[in-house]
């Protein structure tokens, strides 16, 4: 279930046709999941990887640009997208423990499929939610098998939300939260830019929760809590990292204030005050083609190379259709949930939607005609 099919119209602009951030053309996204529910304490994770472009991003690098609304999380990567500008890997998003053999099974991927005589470095994006309270956190049970299956299994089309990948063991507003998706497509006017986002959601207390500006949360407060008992955490704890992606031709500074848009998108929903959430972001840009290839062996290549950028006076609609994808990828993160059950019988909601829609009409909302 999505927002969308409830009747929720979020802001003003118009999806994508999948709604999702692979509506930028190029763009593909798969996913590994992991579980084994069998165990005294569940494995319930995995990975979650974007390629942002058809072709290997090292050969093909995008403008790319990241920002840091509240740096309680971990990210690989990040420190030369902010020195260079360039997106030269594929994005992965998994828990916060598996980092770094994510990491590292990107790089040995890499390896693979680079010629012998090349000089390049790779230094992967990778970034991370904690799902301790669902998944067997300290067992790392991620192992290079699973990255390498999320990137045979990446395409474009439709994308899998809510407990599939990195977001199988997150929670958000205290119900079962994971990966949401959502995109907007500019109006010809406007340059038809398309901007998608992709939201790994584990962030969040349920009284604060909005949609379409309505406190629901406050209209939710009897169902059940995973944080009932102090021991299981407190409301609010977790984070949430936020990929975006356009084809509009901005440079890497533009990408980076595209990227910090996704804080807008978090705040309508009611997040982003939690001193305990680590929310990241990283907008890439694919609008400009045949940037110089990741490879300190290369020869021959003219020293400038010819660029496109969108004139600041028409990035405020961008701005907008970031702010907007956000918002719903939240919201569609938490409708795609299924009730979880974690270690000594702690239960992580569902929110279905007979039971949003139910506390919408409440908190006064209509359906927009």
């Amino acid at each position: 279930m999505r927002a969308r099919q409830l009747g929720i119209t979020l802001g003003h602009g118009t999806p994508g046709p999948f709604n999702a951030i692979t509506d930028v053309p190029g763009v593909r996204v798969g996913h590994s999941t992991l579980i084994d529910e069998q165990r005294a304490a569940p494995i319930r994770t995995g990975v979650t990887l974007i390629e942002p472009r058809a072709g290997a991003a090292r050969q093909q690098p995008c403008f790319a640009g990241c920002h840091v609304l509240n740096g309680n999380g971990d990210a690989t990567g990040l420190e030369w997208i902010r020195e260079a500008g360039l997106l030269t890997t594929p994005i992965a998003i998994t828990n916060t423990h598996s980092v770094g053999v994510v990491r590292d099974a990107l790089i040995a991927a890499e390896r693979e499929r680079l010629p012998d005589e090349a000089v390049y470095w790779c230094m992967p994006v990778v970034m991370e939610t904690y799902d301790g309270l669902l998944n067997d956190i300290w067992g790392q049970h991620v192992t290079p098998a699973q990255v390498r299956q999320a990137q045979e299994a990446a395409i474009s089309g439709p994308v899998q939300e809510g407990p599939v990948g990195g977001g199988t063991g997150m929670i958000c507003h205290e119900f079962k939260g994971g990966i949401g998706t959502a995109s907007r497509r500019l109006e010809d006017g406007q340059g038809g830019w398309t901007v998608g986002a992709l939201v790994q959601a584990n962030h969040g207390q349920r009284r604060e929760l909005r949609v379409d500006g309505y406190p629901v949360g406050r209209q939710l407060g009897h169902l059940p809590s995973p944080f009932a008992e102090p021991v299981t955490g407190t409301p609010g704890m977790g984070s949430i990292v936020v990929v975006i992606a356009t084809d509009a031709p901005l440079l890497p500074h533009q990408c980076q204030r595209l990227a910090q848009r996704a804080s807008i998108g978090i705040a309508r929903t009611g997040g982003g005050t939690e001193d305990s959430s680590g929310d990241i972001f990283l907008a890439f840009s694919t609008g400009n083609q045949n940037l110089p290839p990741a490879d300190y062996a290369r020869k021959g290549l003219e020293q400038c190379t010819e660029l496109r950028m969108l004139n600041n006076d028409h990035i405020s609609a961008l701005f907008m259709a970031a702010a907007e994808a956000v918002e719903e990828a939240i919201v569609n993160a938490l409708l795609a949930g299924r009730t979880m059950q974690g270690k000594g019988g702690v239960v992580v909601p569902a929110l279905d939607g007979d039971t949003l829609l139910t506390a919408l009409h409440e908190a006064g909302w209509k359906p927009r005609s």
